[in-house]
């Protein structure tokens, strides 16, 4: 599908069921594809990270994941139509899943983590088929051995669906470099989501993500971590949304 420029990226002006349907055709066809979600966080990584920024380019869908983007789309004159999160699209795929018979697997989250997801998406989409299930060890991108596991593991069950929870830029790197190696037809970079699934962490309320507040829920639920990325280096979205206004 045709792309559009959002700052120093390029992304897919659809709405959440004209994803879910390319996203289908991607699955029927089994062209082997990825798809990220950019949000300000990975948009002030990708302005640092020339790797970062060729993976994204090069993805076969790239959604917009935040409100501030949509707002800086609007401002600049290429308003985007919705905001499609990975927790937002994963659910929606599930549902798809359970109702085509599409197998999924997911990796990603701390040990169990992933197998509880499972189990919670199991109970809510009866008939889902979820195949396979990985906690990868911390490092296991620098270990051939471990990358070799994982790809052998996945193309055992040729899944329609990878959902990757890795966390960026580190699901996306690794999405990039082992895609044509393992057996699913389509990835999905989807961050945080297993957690959500697996009830680990709980999601905003509707009216936060809707207003733009979501990032400010997460905040106040771990503060610690999220104070830099949140205070301090996502601020640079200020800079990057007057540097790319009407280039």
């Amino acid at each position: 599908m045709e792309k559009q420029p959002l700052l120093n990226t390029y992304v897919n002006n659809v709405s959440m069921e004209e994803a879910v349907r390319s996203i289908e055709d991607m699955i029927e066809n089994r062209h082997k594809s990825y798809i990220v979600a950019v949000n300000v966080d990975v948009a002030v990584k990708i302005e640092k990270d020339k790797y970062l920024k060729k993976i994204v380019d090069s993805a076969d869908m790239v959604f917009v994941d935040g409100k501030p983007l949509i707002w800086i789309s609007q401002w600049h004159g290429y308003p985007v139509k919705e905001k499609i999160s990975g927790s937002d699209l994963v659910p929606v795929l599930c549902r798809k899943a359970s109702q085509k018979g599409y197998s999924i697997f997911i990796i990603g989250g701390k040990d169990g983590v992933a197998e509880k997801a499972k189990e919670n998406l199991e109970k809510e989409y009866p008939g889902i088929k979820i195949v396979g299930t990985y906690a990868p060890p911390f490092g296991f991108e620098k270990d051939p051995c471990e990358l070799d596991r994982i790809n052998r593991l996945i193309s055992e069950v040729k899944p329609d669906l990878l959902i990757a929870c890795l966390g960026c830029p580190k699901q996306e790197k690794w999405v990039y470099e082992n895609c044509q190696k393992y057996g699913a037809a389509v990835s999905v970079c989807a961050g945080a989501t297993v957690d959500f699934l697996a009830g680990r962490v709980k999601r905003a309320p509707g009216w936060m993500s809707r207003h733009g507040l979501e990032w400010l829920y997460r905040f106040f639920k771990e503060p610690k971590r999220l104070f830099k990325r949140y205070f301090i280096d996502d601020l640079e979205i200020m800079r990057l949304a007057i540097k790319y206004w009407k280039l």
